[in-house]
């Protein structure tokens, strides 16, 4: 079973041979955002949860993006979790 990533923070869930998948790669990269990354390729738990929503970006625990990835939104979403009391 693959790790289980931090309730804090962004994990991006994704699969081998996706390219929506390498798109919103491209866009936490470009945004600057750290991120973990978990591979659901073969993992029959994380497979049953994901697949039909790949790539999925979960953000402290709570799913924001499926399928695609939006910059803008992405950045605002990340100015209001670094503000104080958001």
């Amino acid at each position: 079973m693959a790790a289980t990533p931090s309730r804090h923070g962004i994990v991006l869930y994704h699969a081998q041979e996706c390219s929506l998948c390498d798109r919103a790669r491209s866009v936490l990269d470009r945004v600057g955002a750290e991120y973990d990354s978990v591979d659901i390729t073969g993992v029959p738990e994380l497979e049953a949860a994901y697949r039909e929503w790949l790539p999925v970006v979960e953000i402290d625990g709570e799913r924001a993006f499926v399928y695609f990835v939006d910059e803008a939104a992405l950045r605002r979403r990340l100015a209001r979790r670094e503000r104080p009391g958001s």
